[in-house]
């Protein structure tokens, strides 16, 4: 029995819908309008030197049916609490920083309210409704339409860009300077395409994935599922670094800190420049964009949530899932409520906290996917080993480059 294309294809999807937000919608435009095509190298060389460690996590899901967890429990209970400390310290404010955004558009896309604490509690609530009736199979099989209608729309308005733009294209690469450009600049490798804890929900998804179907994900299908999601949040990291360069660079326009302003700057911005009718295809490019991710990240941190507590106590609650879905519903609520005027600073700092602690999961992805516990069979060759021991150069490099800079 032979598994379709279709069936073949989900956690990489979702990999994607939950990498292509913040970091494309926000911190790539921005990368575009401050610095013009200056900053595609940082674009290229992080998903280069983050992939072997992302794609870690569907791979040894694929060779072991283990989640990632499950493997940094068998590398020592210490690395399982220190993930549960670096998760629990940052999944409210991550969770808080892709609803508001999503918010802000949905209420220039809808109308209907301003209110964007009340705009936000209906997006999470809304997902929330998906999650509770479809669980997995129906977050796996939306996915799949809400990137078709994300790549399509953001295909149509890179190509209005193009068209409609008279200027020469500059394209001289710029290595950040100052505290302000270096402080953005490592707070767009920390999320672009996506944290790198993002792996671990990978690993889960792609268990999940496994529940559902009769024949059992194969490594090399599981690899296979995981490239067309990274190329397409690649392809679409571009996308969106050529709006901001095309649309935005030079134009004088400062961009807001808070959620709702710097989505309705963002739309008029386009439509001002593009044309009345490209506003509903930049609109719900962005609304897509976010709400993707707002649905995947409210399902993963829970999972990861819920079985880290099980691993570290041998214990789990029966409704352990939704108990920690609520937990982040109301931690997130709370964040929005009171601390929604600083949002661009918590964005900020969640950014740069997941660039700071991706060494912590790439060296640890790496060990795990190297040693014992993974079937010989299933490790990486020598290349993407090497890849491997670059990226974390990478990373330990730029982050101690970036404390002693600041």
């Amino acid at each position: 029995m032979k598994k379709s294309f279709l069936q073949s294809i989900g956690p990489g999807l979702l990999f994607a819908g939950a990498a292509i937000g913040v970091s494309h919608l926000v911190q790539s435009t921005k990368a575009g309008a401050e610095f013009g095509f200056g900053l595609l190298w940082a674009l290229l060389l992080v998903h280069l030197f983050k992939y072997p460690f992302f794609q870690f996590g569907p791979r040894y899901a694929a060779a072991t049916g283990e989640t990632l967890l499950d493997g940094y429990r068998k590398l020592g209970k210490g690395v399982l609490i220190a993930y549960y400390i670096i998760n629990f310290a940052t999944m409210f404010t991550i969770q808080a920083a892709v609803t508001i955004v999503t918010a802000g558009l949905a209420s220039q896309l809808f109308g209907i309210t301003n209110d964007l604490v009340l705009w936000s509690t209906i997006l999470l609530f809304v997902s929330l409704i998906f999650l509770v009736v479809g669980k997995y199979k129906l977050l796996d099989n939306l996915m799949k339409y809400i990137i078709v209608i994300l790549t399509i729309s953001t295909i149509i308005a890179v190509l209005m860009a193009l068209f409609s733009t008279k200027d020469a294209f500059d394209v001289t690469q710029i290595l950040p300077s100052g505290t302000v450009e270096i402080t953005f600049l490592i707070a767009f490798l920390g999320w672009m395409p996506a944290p790198l804890d993002v792996s671990i929900w990978h690993s889960i998804w792609s268990v999940e994935k496994d529940k559902t179907t009769v024949i059992k994900t194969k490594p090399k299908d599981a690899i296979f599922d995981f490239n067309i999601g990274y190329i397409g949040t690649l392809f679409l990291g571009i996308c969106f670094v050529l709006l901001g360069a095309l649309v935005m660079y030079k134009s004088g326009e400062t961009f807001s800190n808070k959620g709702g302003v710097f989505a309705s700057q963002l739309i008029k911005l386009y439509t001002k420049n593009l044309g009345e009718f490209s506003y509903i295809f930049i609109a719900i490019a962005a609304f897509t964009t976010m709400f993707s991710t707002t649905i995947t990240t409210l399902d993963a941190s829970p999972r990861a949530m819920n079985r880290t507590t099980k691993l570290l106590f041998n214990k789990e609650l029966k409704y352990g899932y939704w108990f920690w879905i609520i937990f982040l519903f109301a931690g997130t609520f709370l964040i929005l409520k009171y601390f929604m005027d600083n949002m661009g600073i918590l964005i900020k700092v969640a950014t740069i906290l997941s660039f700071l602690t991706a060494p912590f999961y790439a060296i640890f992805n790496y060990i795990l996917i190297t040693g014992k516990h993974t079937p010989k069979e299933h490790q990486p060759g020598i290349f993407l080993r090497i890849l491997s021991i670059v990226g974390i150069v990478f990373l330990v490099g730029f982050s101690i480059w970036f404390l002693t800079n600041i």
